[in-house]
């Protein structure tokens, strides 16, 4: 079984998906992850994110068991990540990773922008996961500050509406939800509830039963 999650940046996305597969013991992808750590190796070895080429050297070179957990969850690297996300030749490069995880015994649960769009557009549950842009702010501010950053809630909110705007209008695999996704709003829902949400997508489409 293959469940596609995708979403907007602070939506809930990456803890759905992640409690999908532990739910109905899947493997878990968080596809952003690889282009924020892509982003992070350019940025060290002093690339400019614009740099399509420089981007796509850094993609092809990543190594998916050395990536910083706390290094890619910055302001800057979901900036730079969102540039170079952009670049056809980044996404090509990852693209084979992403499908080769999808490709295992079992399935798998993968999370990110252009999972039901285009790396899995045959999985079993598409979900596309949003909220309100003012929460989506402020819970990404909230995340940012208590690991230490010193940003300010204006500033998050003006960053993720041009995330938002970039991942969209891209021309090679824009942010969108798949038309035969389910679409799960997660503004006014607690964490354990839009959990409980998306189990039940899963069990409605599937009817697979969660063994956790």
């Amino acid at each position: 079984m293959i469940i596609a999650v995708d979403g907007t940046l602070a939506s809930g996305k990456g803890t759905i998906a992640r409690a999908l597969a532990e739910a109905f013991g899947l493997a878990h992808l968080d596809t952003g992850a690889l282009y924020r750590a892509a982003a992070v190796a350019l940025i060290d070895a002093g690339g400019d994110p614009a740099d399509a080429n420089a981007a796509a050297s850094a993609a092809r070179s990543l190594d998916p068991a050395s990536i910083d957990e706390t290094r890619i969850r910055t302001a800057e690297a979901g900036a730079a990540a969102s540039v170079i996300a952009a670049h056809g030749a980044v996404r090509q490069a990852l693209f084979d990773l992403q499908r080769s995880f999808a490709a295992r015994p079992g399935g798998a649960v993968l999370d990110g922008r252009d999972i039901g769009t285009v790396i899995c557009p045959d999985a079993d549950v598409k979900i596309f996961v949003d909220a309100d842009p003012a929460l989506r702010a402020e819970r990404r501010w909230r995340e940012l500050v208590a690991g230490g950053a010193d940003v300010t809630l204006d500033a998050i909110a003006a960053q993720l509406a041009e995330r938002d705007t970039r991942d969209a209008a891209r021309e090679d695999a824009p942010m969108r939800a798949a038309q035969d996704s389910i679409l799960l709003d997660t503004s006014r829902l607690s964490i354990d509830a839009a959990v409980s949400a998306a189990i039940a997508i899963v069990h409605d489409k599937t009817k697979a039963v969660p063994v956790r």
